[in-house]
């Protein structure tokens, strides 16, 4: 919290009554009609672009998106008031499973639950009054905007970057559709609950893993959050490395040459066992006879488990030998080849070397199943830990040709890879974690893939002039998930002739990830109603990228992830001319209530529309902005929407206090007066543009109660400073609470809209300071208050301290040690 909301000028003469809900009645309709927000492509003022993340109309508006927005339309306000032309935009991300499991639950299709939301949520974002341009509305589960999902789809295949495999993946037996690893949390469906397994699907990818290289470097030059570029760098992994080759025997006496990648080539010499991803075909290839039914029963308990829950460290280890051995290159040593869950099939090539001296989760594997430890690092002298992953000297690491003891790390993986290399067992190699983005949903509501399957053709793309491909009527139990998508039941829809050679074929009937919508929206906001073109390029040149995007830390790595991918692709295709598409990111926390996540079912849930039922639109918008920085959660239980609302009462009055006519220059107003409101709208602008969003509401505040002051001390209702003060005050004020400044811009004479008013200009000679206030302490303790110059010298200072009564008295004459002076603000008097 900042502070608590000013009640010590409460202005109890004047009963003059402000009804917040009659007012935002009056004003709806005249933005209505207005329509002060809409973006003009021809404007000849600078372009700005601010962006808050898709919303996904699964209710009314609640207490995240009454924060989130609110945030954001200060921004957005702000540049207006600044004199820019803002692209503010508004649309939903309508495709998706909750509305397709509510449909199925109500015996409707899912686009009638889908688009009554979107204008249940739509109302309520007017009454909100954020300042989103609605001539620029969509929807991506419009066959108008998914067109264009289409056309790209088929644009990355074109490019190579939209292939088809088959490859275990996570499989939700309740929602009967493939999960992302992010919605796999402790081996369950986040969204239903359901027991996640692993199922073999032919599925389609996004080539992201081609853009891996090129997605780590550009972060470099965005303003986001660290956390986020953090996790994002963490996402991506890249790592440096080689490729060993070992050779595992095989039953029958065969053999064959495995590679493992691997970070450390340099302690290749301490490698003394082998773990392949028990998922992984590598496992089923090589596992003995004997070993079969045991590998099998583990692996079922394997494909129960999401890959993140895999990677865990704190994760115990389990396992099971294959009956494999394999020949460690540099020694000759054969090494026991086992299959585990902590070794993920898609990384490098589902197998590792194992070197449980300088690997943790290898030291856990060898303690639990009695296998050999060899340090190949030498520790510090005195260490009883586990695994070593510091640096320090290679030791145990020599054959008759190569030897690496007495190296440090990095000069031993230089010497053992060009051995490896030499002896055509091994190469140098860069690798990621990020995998490819599998993008195929067995559901109906989604964006149809536009791929056509042909017995003679293979995979054959939907012609563009037959675009888009449109789901078919499908409601009731036609919906009901059945293990492949319903659209595969769907006769008439599926079965076509095929582009190529006119013989029959089918559609492809799984669905597009809806994170696939929600890449690119931010593009069709530029000509959003265009159907020649999934976008005017000269319109995205004129307005992106995107000065700033708003939302949630949820999406840090998924969404970002794969619009910055979109935008690259598009790049190379020369569609844009930039790299990224979010120039500066802004994550809000969240709110809570009585320190928990707001829940029915903890009997701590908050009702949006209760609160603005009880207090206004304006009294909720400024209480969570004034809660503290826009990153930090805010619990509900702290807040003080009635105290908002008593704030904004006072505000509003001093817009009834204003008697000189508008458009009166404030020259010869009430210096002190004019003085604390310049110094306001100065300090103002650097805290909107630095997001101290809170900070900024208190000087607002303060402004009002100096004002009211200043009315009660004398200063006239004529004096053009009152007017000016009050002006200020409902300029600010409209970043935040926008129907009591509009309220108070027409009471003060003006036409509407305030919010279009523009910054005042501030007078820079009203804002040297003619004195300043001196802290003098001694002993720590407060004595006195100095009004000295602002450029008053620490010795001016020293000597005008130590001669003030009150600092005279509290020496008592005690001996002066030591005097502390930071000119012209403070003075620390220490005595002995």
């Amino acid at each position: 919290m900042t502070e608590p909301h000013p009640e010590s000028h409460r202005d109890d003469r004047e009963q003059q009554s402000y009804d917040v809900h009659a007012t935002e009645a009056k004003w709806q309709p005249v933005w209505e009609e207005l329509d002060p927000f809409r973006a003009d492509d021809d404007s000849p003022r600078e372009k700005r672009y601010a962006l808050t993340m898709f919303p996904y109309p699964s209710g009314d508006l609640h207490m995240g998106h009454a924060e989130v927005t609110a945030l954001h339309d200060v921004i957005a306000r702000y540049w207006w008031q600044r004199g820019y032309e803002v692209l503010n935009p508004i649309g939903w991300d309508s495709f998706g499973l909750p509305a397709e499991n509510a449909a199925i639950q109500r015996n409707e299709h899912p686009a009638t639950y889908t688009y009554a939301n979107i204008e249940t949520q739509a109302a309520s974002f007017k009454k909100y009054a954020v300042s989103f341009d609605w001539s620029r509305r969509l929807h991506t589960s419009d066959p108008e905007y998914y067109r264009w999902t289409q056309w790209l789809f088929l644009k990355l295949r074109e490019r190579g970057l939209a292939y088809r495999k088959s490859s275990p993946v996570n499989w939700c037996p309740n929602d009967q559709t493939v999960l992302a690893n992010e919605q796999v949390v402790d081996g369950f469906c986040e969204r239903c609950g359901a027991e996640v397994t692993k199922r073999e699907l032919t599925q389609w990818y996004f080539k992201v893993t081609d853009y891996a290289q090129r997605l780590l470097d550009d972060m470099e030059g965005l303003d986001w959050p660290e956390r986020v570029l953090t996790l994002q760098r963490n996402w991506i992994g890249r790592s440096e490395g080689a490729h060993v080759d070992f050779d595992v025997a095989t039953d029958g006496g065969g053999s064959r040459s495995v590679s493992v990648y691997t970070t450390r080539p340099d302690t290749l010499f301490g490698a003394t066992f082998m773990v392949v991803a028990a998922d992984a075909k590598l496992a089923e290839e090589i596992v003995s006879d004997e070993q079969r039914p045991t590998y099998e029963d583990y692996l079922a308990e394997t494909r129960k488990a999401s890959d993140i829950d895999r990677m865990a460290t704190d994760r115990p280890k389990t396992g099971v030998f294959l009956g494999a051995y394999a020949v460690n290159p540099v020694n000759g040593e054969s090494v026991p080849v086992w299959a585990s869950d902590y070794v993920l099939a898609d990384y490098g090539t589902g197998a590792i070397m194992a070197v449980p001296g300088q690997d943790q989760r290898d030291w856990d594997f060898a303690e639990e199943y009695d296998l050999p430890v060899i340090r190949t690092v030498q520790p510090p002298e005195g260490w009883e830990g586990e695994a070593y992953t510091g640096a320090g000297p290679a030791i145990n690491s020599a054959n008759e040709s190569v030897s690496l003891d007495g190296l440090e790390i990095d000069d031993a993986k230089r010497a053992i890879i060009d051995y490896l290399e030499q002896q055509g067992t091994g190469r140098g190699a860069v690798n990621f974690r990020l995998r490819d983005w599998l993008l195929s949903r067995q559901r109906f509501w989604g964006c149809p893939i536009p791929v056509i399957h042909c017995p003679v053709d293979g995979e054959v793309d939907v012609p563009e002039d037959q675009l888009p491909v449109v789901l078919p009527e499908l409601k009731g139990a036609d919906l009901k998930p059945k293990g492949v998508s319903p659209l595969a039941a769907a006769e008439d829809w599926v079965n076509v002739e095929c582009p190529k050679c006119g013989g029959p074929a089918k559609r492809d009937s799984d669905t597009m990830d809806t994170f696939v919508d929600s890449s690119w929206y931010f593009l069709r906001y530029c000509s959003p109603h265009d159907d020649t073109q999934a976008f005017d390029e000269d319109k995205v040149r004129l307005w992106m990228p995107v000065e700033q995007y708003v939302g949630g830390v949820e999406h840090a790595v998924l969404h970002l992830m794969y619009s910055r991918f979109f935008t690259k692709v598009l790049f190379d295709m020369g569609m844009v001319d930039f790299t990224e598409p979010f120039t500066a990111l802004l994550n809000q926390g969240v709110v809570i209530n009585q320190g928990k996540k707001m829940s029915k079912s903890l009997g701590n849930g908050v009702s949006l529309g209760e609160q603005l039922a009880d207090f206004g639109v304006d009294a909720v918008r400024l209480t969570l902005v004034f809660a503290g920085p826009p990153e930090d959660n805010i619990d509900w239980a702290d807040m003080s929407p009635a105290g908002s609302l008593r704030f904004l009462q006072r505000a509003w009055r001093l817009s009834g206090d204003v008697a000189s006519a508008p458009g009166t220059s404030p020259e010869g107003g009430d210096v002190a007066l004019r003085k604390v409101t310049h110094h306001t709208l100065h300090d103002a602008a650097e805290l909107v543009e630095s997001h101290r969003f809170n900070v900024m509401v208190a000087r607002t505040m303060e402004l009002v109660n100096a004002t009211r002051k200043a009315i009660d001390s004398g200063c006239g209702p004529e004096d053009p400073a009152v007017r000016e003060a009050a002006e200020a005050v409902a300029i600010l004020l409209s970043l935040v609470a926008p129907y009591t400044a509009e309220e108070m811009w027409e009471r003060m004479g003006h036409q509407p809209t305030v919010a279009r008013a523009g910054w005042p200009t501030v007078d820079e000679a009203l804002l040297v300071e003619d004195s300043v206030t001196a802290v003098v302490q001694v002993q720590g303790k407060l004595r006195a208050r100095l009004e000295v110059s602002p450029d008053i010298s620490d010795a001016d200072l020293e000597a005008a301290a130590l001669a003030d009564e009150s600092v005279q008295r509290a020496l008592e004459g005690r001996q002066v040690r030591k005097v502390i002076v930071r000119a012209p603000k403070l003075v620390n008097v220490v005595v002995g």
